[in-house]
């Protein structure tokens, strides 16, 4: 692995790792060196970097703006595979997983080339005799973007694209756990030619986010990672006048009915609680059985569980890899013990060791009074839990403080209506096991899921990134010269 680096003003520079973390291999174990250190000093110096910038950038016609991010998508596909690999490497997940990942971040830099259309505003002649009002959006100017270790990736390009394509400056700030590949992400967009300062890249850990939250310069606030500290960013950012959204964390259900095509179901569940190690916002960790559904899913559940390969995810065969650290891989593995503590029975897993690896876990029975069922467990642990109907179900969901994400498991179109329409979740999946949007649709969450007005992707990305401004005017007839 590479020295740890900033980027500011279109210049790599230390990142000072004297107090950064200590980065290791989750899979192997191996030291890959600390993370960078950067507070106040190296924010104040990105963001200057980024508002002397914003001049020029904001007047780059739109269509000029959108050229480097065709050229950013084509060099994303070139080095798919480098990215893929550092991915695995600082965070554990499988290169099969860290090559979706950063497929699902494309997605995001294609819809911001279509930024021209995106950011069109409207107009009306005549609003009074001989006025007219137009309605154009503008960029906001600097802007913090803050993400977490699990998809290193593509959640900067959740926001980035966005941000830039509508002609703001961006100060990126990643999670001080995975500091390499957003680095070469970096580095391809220096590739592209876009001008010094319009991207700047600060590693760092709460000092740069307290830095970045403060700054007066800092429009606006993207960020993603726990609901503790998606609402500290978002009480913290907003009381500094900036405008924010926060995408917290979750605790989603999925609710199996007898009626369902069980070999399908289980396999989409599986991939579901136990894909990245369970280490993702929309991975399911409830599963709620209706009636009959409780018999035979509990059997296949346990038998998809126990059949994972679990390893070294540069392994093309492996099928799930470690959690990030070991504290991580404690936590998880203390909160399996609370739960069969709390009266569930631990039917696959329950544990794991050597590296940072949690075996796939099934906790059988967990009592609705447990803590565990308002815990983000963020690992790979399936809660069951059993509802007599459809109405029970939803009232459990209703009880949760997250609302990231629910699905529905049926052949019933009856059953699958009534629950996409009641539901109190903001992705919704009926036969899908992790409801993630498309880059053209807004990345939903309710609750204490989400902290905010606009949610991240598509248009929503684009009422956040510019501010609307409203134009009225009259020309007289005899203001004007006559010719």
């Amino acid at each position: 692995m590479r020295e740890v680096l900033n980027y500011i003003g279109g210049k790599w520079q230390g990142a000072g790792t004297e107090g950064g973390l200590e980065l290791i291999n989750p899979a192997t174990g191996e030291s890959l060196g600390r993370s960078g250190a950067g507070g106040a000093a190296e924010i104040g110096a990105a963001v200057a970097a980024a508002k002397a910038a914003f001049p020029a950038w904001r007047a780059t016609p739109v269509g000029d703006r959108i050229q480097f991010l065709f050229k950013l998508k084509a060099l994303l596909e070139t080095h798919l595979d480098e990215l893929a690999r550092l991915t695995t490497i600082e965070n554990g997940k499988t290169l099969g997983e860290a090559r979706g990942e950063l497929r699902r971040g494309i997605e995001n830099v294609e819809v911001a080339c279509g930024m021209p259309v995106l950011m069109q505003g409207y107009s009306l002649e005549d609003i009074a005799p001989g006025i007219d009002e137009i309605m154009v959006r503008q960029p906001l100017g600097v802007c913090g973007v803050i993400t977490p270790f699990n998809f290193p990736l593509m959640i900067p390009l959740w926001f980035l694209p966005y941000a830039i394509a509508c002609g703001n400056t961006v100060v990126l700030k990643p999670s001080d756990r995975v500091p390499f590949a957003v680095a070469r992400l970096v580095e391809l967009i220096a590739e592209t030619g876009l001008p010094a300062g319009v991207v700047n890249l600060v590693q760092g850990g709460k000092a740069a986010v307290d830095a970045l939250l403060d700054h007066q310069e800092v429009r606006a606030i993207s960020f993603v990672g726990s609901t503790a500290v998606a609402q500290y960013v978002y009480t913290r950012g907003s009381a500094a006048g900036k405008r924010v959204q926060c995408q917290g964390g979750a605790k989603n259900h999925v609710v199996v009915l007898p009626d369902a095509e069980q070999e399908t179901t289980t396999k989409i569940i599986a991939d579901s609680a136990f894909g990245c190690a369970g280490q993702r916002c929309l991975a399911v960790s409830v599963t709620v059985t209706v009636g009959e559904a409780r018999g035979w899913f509990r059997e296949r559940i346990v038998e998809a569980a126990t059949s994972l390969k679990v390893g070294n995810g540069l392994d093309e065969a492996v099928q799930m890899g470690p959690v990030i650290t070991a504290a991580s891989q404690e936590r998880v593995k203390s909160l399996i013990r609370q739960g069969t503590a709390d009266g569930a029975r631990a039917i696959a897993g329950a544990g794991g060791a050597g590296g940072s690896f949690v075996a796939p876990t099934v906790l059988d029975g967990l009592p609705a009074a447990s803590g565990l069922m308002e815990t983000e467990i963020f690992g790979p642990v399936l809660s069951l839990v059993h509802a007599e109907n459809v109405e029970e179900a939803i009232a459990m969901i209703d009880r949760s403080a997250y609302g990231n994400a629910s699905s529905i498991f049926t052949a019933s179109g009856s059953a699958a209506r009534k629950f996409r329409n009641s539901v109190s979740t903001g992705n919704v999946g009926v036969n899908i096991g992790v409801p993630a949007p498309m880059a053209y649709f807004p990345f939903s969450g309710w609750k204490g899921s989400f902290f905010g007005v606009m949610h991240a992707q598509g248009r929503d990305a684009v009422e956040f990134f510019t501010d609307k401004k409203v134009i009225v005017e009259r020309w007289p007839k005899e203001w004007s010269r006559k010719f």
